[in-house]
């Protein structure tokens, strides 16, 4: 799982710095992180405080929109 885990990373961190454009894999990627954050959140209070980065809450908003739109 760890490895699985650092690829989503990596393809995120490859969407975010422009190494890739921010596609489906990008996407489905934040999204997966975004569960597991979401897991970590409800098993302890530790993470609560946990979030993402503004220019990924940015990125997943932007994308949103366009699909809105």
């Amino acid at each position: 799982m760890e490895t699985r885990m650092n690829n989503e990373i990596a393809v995120l961190r490859q969407g975010l710095t422009g190494q890739r454009p921010v596609d489906e894999a990008v996407l489905t990627s934040a999204a997966i992180l975004s569960d597991r954050l979401e897991m970590l959140k409800r098993s302890s209070p530790l993470f609560e405080a946990v979030s993402f980065s503004p220019e990924v809450e940015a990125m997943m908003a932007q994308q949103l929109t366009a699909v809105a739109n």
